[in-house]
């Protein structure tokens, strides 16, 4: 059986191991759960594939209190109640307080979609879990309508966790899995090269040097990672900074490091002279 290739995107680049585990995922029609740290690529995957594949993308941003059922339909019985207590349409028609959620969504679509699971770990741990049927047999029963949904076409999905919480295993045998490391030099400068085809290359080698240097720091509580990389260079360039001025000091650490202490431990170390 013949089936779509993922070879990446002009915008997004991905090493051959991530496009092994994305196509093997395709092949196999499971999950591909993609996991780690924050600003790696993780969700741009999912567009990066929707956009080199041609088709659509329907998104589920999994919050702490989302629930399995929601990404499949809710049904709105409180409006049903207020419109039987006031008069607003008819009751009897129950499809119309049906609201398919993202999974619904594309198992219903009459083509294959891109179905992003985007940080799953955010959620309850039982929430992968009450999906398992679900990804198993792609449909899922609608009592309210005496109706089965059932997958036209299995979706292209994607799953990413920031891992906050580890994932069941029951869950991940159901999964293609992929663990996105930090890019090397090498890499981060192909990455550039997308997004700042013009950078100077001096700005580019002490901009990339003092940022390594940084990731390396240790008690940080969160490291710098590539997008906030990639948002650096933009206010470089835009401000007119120089690669001596980097020398010198980091200009706008403040997009690079979020986090209070990490700033007073970075400090700390300017002091003792590190």
């Amino acid at each position: 059986m013949s089936f779509q290739r993922f070879s990446g995107s002009a915008r997004y680049i991905a090493d051959p191991d991530l496009l092994s585990s994305v196509n093997a995922a395709i092949a196999l029609q499971r999950p591909l759960v993609v996991k780690g740290e924050p600003g790696t690529g993780k969700t741009l995957l999912a567009h990066a594939i929707s956009e080199a594949l041609e088709v659509p993308i329907m998104s589920w941003h999994v919050k702490s209190t989302s629930k399995a059922a929601e990404g499949l339909y809710t049904y709105d019985v409180v409006q049903r109640l207020n419109d039987s207590r006031f008069g607003d349409g008819d009751i009897s028609d129950i499809r119309r307080y049906i609201k398919m959620g993202p999974m619904g969504q594309a198992f219903a679509s009459e083509r294959q979609v891109v179905l992003l699971l985007d940080e799953i770990d955010k959620a309850d741990l039982e929430f992968p879990n009450d999906l398992l049927r679900e990804l198993d047999e792609m449909k899922f029963f609608i009592p309210e309508l005496d109706e089965t949904v059932e997958a036209k076409h299995r979706p292209i999905m994607i799953i990413t966790s920031n891992a906050e919480k580890e994932l069941p295993d029951a869950f991940l045998r159901r999964c293609v899995f992929h663990y996105i490391g930090f890019p090397s030099r090498e890499r981060m400068a192909e990455i550039v090269r997308v997004h700042h085809p013009e950078l100077d290359q001096v700005l580019l080698a002490k901009a990339m040097e003092r940022f390594y240097s940084l990731r390396k720091i240790d008690g940080l509580r969160k490291k710098p990672s590539t997008s906030e990389f990639l948002d650096w260079l933009t206010v470089l360039v835009r401000a007119g900074v120089q690669a001596e001025d980097i020398e010198k000091k980091l200009p706008y650490l403040g997009v690079l490091l979020k986090q209070e202490k990490d700033l007073e431990t970075l400090d700390l170390r300017r002091r003792r002279g590190h």
